[in-house]
């Protein structure tokens, strides 16, 4: 678990159990957060995120704001595992 702030407010960071990754991969999704800076609280109880990074891949983030403000990373997704649907097929998705 990791704190900080962002527009005064005191958020948690954690990772699910399900996830298992190295402190400098924690780092890297930490500094993904902090450049969203004043759009995190704009974000409601219960509502789900996404953050395409370069490196990691898709990160999936759920909002939690009651009893506390807590950011859940639910599950990263490498882009190896990334699929796209066009005209009812599905495809491996490439970036171009």
């Amino acid at each position: 678990m990791y704190r900080f702030s962002i527009e005064d407010q005191d958020w948690i960071l954690r990772f699910s159990p399900n996830i298992q990754i190295e402190a400098e991969v924690k780092q890297a999704v930490i500094s993904s957060i902090l450049q969203l800076g004043k759009d995190l609280p704009q974000f409601s109880h219960g509502e789900s995120f996404i953050i395409m990074n370069d490196r990691l891949g898709i990160i999936v983030f759920n909002v939690e704001k009651i009893p506390s403000m807590i950011l859940t990373v639910s599950n990263i997704v490498t882009e190896d595992k990334w699929y796209i649907q066009k005209n009812l097929t599905i495809k491996r998705y490439f970036k171009e």
